[in-house]
C-alpha cells in the first residue's frame, strides 16, 4: 500500500521556513528610492540657479560709450580746415583700396551758410603789406578789391594732400601742382542752383561741377532744371572728423566718391564699403 506524503497547506510558512513581510506594501522600496533621487535633482538645480544669479550680480557693469568729441561733424554741416602742409605720399593702386583714414587735422571753424560771406584763413603766411603811397590831392585813392571769401579747395579724407582738380573737363583727385594746377583745384562755394540750403561748386572760369552719366565734370550752365539738379550737392555726416559726405539732390541715395582717383557718383548707404572714399574736407583755397 502506497504511503501518501502530506501536502503543504497554503498560508503555513512554518512548513517551508519562509515568511512574507507583511509590514509594508510590495514595491515601496523602489518608490522611496525614486523619490529620494528626484529630490536630489531638484535641490541641485536650485543650488545651481542661485549660484549663477549671484555671479551675474557681482560682475562689473559695462562701461558707457564715450561721448563724441566736441570737434566732430554733424549732418548737414561742412567744416573749414587748413590744408595739409606736406602731402603724404599715397600708396600705389586704386583709391578704393586705401587703408584706414589718418587722424583729421584740427578744425579751424564751421562754414557759414551757403552763399554767406565770412573771413577765411589763408593757406600760408602772407608777406607784410607795403605802406600805401600818399594820395594825390586831386584824385582820391581807389579802394582795394575785397578778396572772394567763398573760395575753397576740397581734400580727400583718405588721401591727405590730394584735392579735387579739373583736368580736361573731368574732376580728378590729384596732388598739388604749379600755379595753374592750384587754380584748377580752387572753387567758389555758392548756394545750390537747385536747393539754396545745399552747395554748388563754381570753377575760376565760370563753369560748374555737375554729374553726368555719374561722372563729375566741369561744364557751362545751360539753364536747364536738370543741370541745376546735377550741380547741387548737400553735405551730410561722414563719421570722420572735419569731413562730410556730399550727396546728390536728384539722386539722394548717391554721393560723390573718388575711385581710381576719378570723382564720380556712387550709391551710398549703411552697407557701403570703402566709406572713407566718400569723405571730403573743405579747406582753405590753394590758389
Amino acid at each position: 500500500m502506497t504511503e501518501e506524503k502530506p501536502r503543504l497547506i497554503p498560508n503555513q510558512p512554518w512548513e517551508n521556513g519562509w515568511a512574507p513581510d507583511t509590514s509594508r506594501v510590495p514595491g515601496t522600496r523602489r518608490l522611496w528610492m525614486a523619490g529620494t533621487l528626484a529630490l536630489s535633482v531638484v535641490a541641485a538645480c536650485v543650488t545651481a540657479i542661485i549660484v549663477t544669479e549671484r555671479q551675474a550680480e557681482q560682475q562689473t557693469p559695462t562701461t558707457k560709450a564715450a561721448a563724441p568729441s566736441a570737434g566732430s561733424t554733424y549732418p548737414g554741416l561742412l567744416t573749414f580746415a587748413s590744408p595739409t602742409a606736406g602731402g603724404t605720399a599715397p600708396p600705389s593702386g586704386k583709391s578704393d583700396l586705401a587703408s584706414a583714414p589718418p587722424a583729421a587735422p584740427a578744425v579751424a571753424a564751421t562754414l557759414p551758410a551757403p552763399g554767406a560771406k565770412g573771413s577765411a584763413s589763408a593757406p600760408a603766411a602772407e608777406a607784410p603789406e607795403k605802406p600805401a603811397a600818399s594820395p594825390s590831392p586831386s584824385k582820391p585813392p581807389a579802394a582795394p578789391a575785397k578778396p572772394d571769401t567763398s573760395l575753397r579747395s576740397i581734400e580727400a579724407a583718405s588721401y591727405p594732400g590730394r584735392y579735387w582738380h579739373v583736368s580736361d573737363g573731368l574732376v580728378k583727385l590729384d596732388p598739388v601742382g604749379g600755379s595753374e594746377s592750384r587754380e584748377d583745384s580752387t572753387f567758389s562755394m555758392v548756394k545750390g542752383l537747385s536747393d539754396s540750403s545745399c552747395y554748388s561748386f563754381k570753377t575760376h572760369d565760370g563753369k560748374y561741377l555737375r554729374h553726368r552719366e555719374f561722372i563729375l565734370r566741369a561744364e557751362r550752365n545751360d539753364g536747364s532744371s536738370l543741370f541745376r539738379q546735377d550741380a547741387t550737392f548737400c553735405g551730410g555726416y561722414s563719421g570722420y572728423t572735419g569731413a562730410a559726405v556730399l550727396t546728390s539732390v536728384n539722386y539722394p541715395n548717391y554721393a560723390l566718391r573718388h575711385k581710381n582717383f576719378q570723382l564720380r557718383l556712387d550709391p551710398y548707404g549703411y552697407n557701403t564699403t570703402n566709406r572713407q572714399d566718400f569723405s571730403f574736407r573743405v579747406v582753405a583755397p590753394l590758389a
